[in-house]
């Protein structure tokens, strides 16, 4: 069984804003539900796992201006009544085939809630195949939109992006069949070189920023990557790339470093969508291989901006999730790695009480996190990355407090 742990729950239960992967209900208990409320609940179930996977958390009610933000949790016998067992059974006699779903019951800030996690489909999409009252309709395939429906997918696009998903999750698993084969033979590329490949991409973008920018001397070049577990130099078409881009920028049109034209303006080349901004000393690319590596250069001096590092920090770190999120990975555990070069003896200054000096030419660290981790937990790793890196600056537990207290301030921007 997958383990959820506490701080993504949190993340979660707190997000506050329903999407395309998160649906709120006040506090229920399903046995008392009617027969209509079960199948409203398994709409929303069936449209998740056939966009991009999700939750729905039980607990969180509407204010008065229809925002689920009263967090009145659910007493013991409502929580009781979610029975995984129950509850699987009656779900998955409306819906061919079954959809892959636990049930969580955390406990957060002393108020227990039920949260639905539902796993995007694997081979097939999923299909109703009893109708529920008016809540669900015999032979409908429901998807998940942007703006919190749960509905029947009636578009020829919608249908489509359904019938692509299923190609290639048919085609990974393929892939992930003929790996097996070809490494018994010896044949097939190792972790080892997988990871090589991953780096000679990572070099060669960051040499093709260096050229096309003129960067000085005394720049700080930053670097986040994310790097897949194996590689696939096909695994996503280059449509696809960019239509999950432009889904991931729409949450956060308000960003430094992110805007709808950026997006469009963005090109493609043999292996990537790449953008390199006009303005600014900075530059992104996604690969057909999932691999994302985004690079920026700090303005010439020894002085790091302690604040312009942290927005950045975080409209990277939530354009990551969104953007993973988007792609449909929700098992796949990629490493988020952050660099910086060119750091020793530079100051990083945020604010008259916040300075401290790194002694070490370059900084580097990264961990490995589920890509639904990505996603709903984007702000605490631009924290985490942010106190990696006050740490090589060697600033205080004081001072590295207060650059978090404002990384909260910059993170899932909408």
């Amino acid at each position: 069984m997958e383990h959820f742990p506490e701080q993504q729950l949190r993340d979660i239960v707190y997000r506050g804003i329903e999407s395309d992967e998160l649906d709120y209900k006040a506090a229920q208990s399903w046995n008392a539900l009617s027969r209509a409320g079960k199948g409203k609940i398994i709409r929303h179930l069936i449209a998740l796992a056939n966009t991009k996977g999700g939750y729905v958390v039980i607990g969180v009610g509407e204010d008065a201006a229809g925002k689920p933000a009263l967090y009145t949790g659910v007493s013991d016998e409502e929580s009781a009544s979610f029975d995984p067992s129950a509850v699987g059974t009656f779900v998955n006699r409306c819906v061919e085939p079954p959809i892959d779903f636990t049930i969580e019951r955390p406990v957060i800030d002393g108020k227990r809630f039920v949260v639905f996690a539902v796993k995007p489909f694997r081979q097939l999409p999923h299909v109703c195949c009893n109708s529920v009252d008016t809540e669900l309709s015999s032979g409908v395939f429901y998807i998940r939109t942007p703006e919190a429906s749960s509905r029947p997918a009636t578009r020829a696009v919608e249908m489509q992006q359904l019938i692509q998903r299923a190609m290639r999750n048919q085609r990974e698993q393929l892939a992930k069949v003929l790996r097996g084969i070809l490494y018994e033979s010896g044949t097939v590329f190792t972790d080892s070189n997988g990871l090589q490949r991953f780096n000679e991409l990572i070099v060669s973008s960051s040499e093709f920023f260096k050229r096309h920018k003129n960067i000085s001397r005394d720049s700080c070049i930053l670097q986040i990557s994310v790097i897949p577990e194996n590689f696939d130099p096909v695994r996503f078409d280059l449509q696809e790339l960019r239509r999950a881009a432009a889904a991931a920028w729409r949450w956060q049109p308000g960003s430094d470093f992110f805007a709808g034209e950026d997006i469009r303006n963005a090109y493609f080349t043999n292996v990537s969508l790449r953008f390199m901004a006009e303005q600014a000393d900075w530059m992104w690319q996604l690969y057909k291989s999932g691999l994302f590596h985004c690079t920026g250069a700090t303005v010439p001096g020894r002085i790091l901006d302690g604040s312009q590092l942290i927005r950045w920090t975080c409209c990277i770190t939530n354009f990551i999730g969104r953007l993973y999120s988007e792609l449909n990975w929700q098992e796949e555990q990629p490493t988020l790695r952050i660099e910086l070069f060119n750091v020793e003896n530079m100051e990083l200054k945020c604010d008259p009480d916040i300075s401290g000096m790194c002694r070490i030419d370059k900084i580097e660290f990264e961990f490995k996190r589920s890509a639904a981790d990505l996603a709903v937990g984007s702000s605490a790793h631009a924290a985490r990355i942010i106190r990696g890196i006050g740490e090589r600056f060697n600033l205080n537990d004081s001072q590295i407090n207060q650059l978090l207290a404002q990384c909260t301030l910059w993170s899932d921007p909408i």
